[in-house]
């Protein structure tokens, strides 16, 4: 993260490519609501340690370079269809740290994309602080 809290620049393609294959819907996001995702992700990370973060980052950068060693490109450069399915052979692995890792990346994509107001109307999410019988 930088001083600013949101993730570097060199780094935000990969973490666009995996929120797109999380939630493909960000694919039409414009700047202004990509940063907006962004904003809420840096704000549950940043009560977090740093170690965490910077291995967040680390991880979606292993997840970035790894599909090289199968298909011989980045995970921004696959398809949607192959990048879903190295996600899901991730999610299933034995090794539970990538199994952890996937489901972080995807948690917090999913926290960043529908906790924005707008995601509101788009989903019809009608919560009100007084429960479901609204005055």
């Amino acid at each position: 993260m930088t001083a600013t809290g949101s993730p570097p620049p060199p780094v935000q393609p990969q973490l666009r490519a995996l929120a797109e294959t999380f939630v493909p819907e960000i694919a039409g996001s414009d700047p202004n609501e990509w940063r907006e995702v962004l904003g809420i992700i840096d704000q549950a990370l940043g009560r977090q340690t740093h170690a965490v973060r910077r291995q967040l980052l680390l991880f979606a950068g292993v997840l970035d370079w790894l599909p090289v060693l199968r298909h011989g490109r980045r995970f921004r450069s696959l398809d949607p269809e192959r990048r879903l399915r190295f996600l899901q052979a991730l999610q299933d692995s034995r090794l539970v740290l990538l199994r952890r890792g996937v489901w972080g990346l995807r948690t917090l994509t999913f926290m960043g994309y529908y906790a924005r107001p707008a995601a509101y109307s788009e989903i019809d999410y009608g919560a009100h602080p007084d429960g479901w019988e609204r005055p």
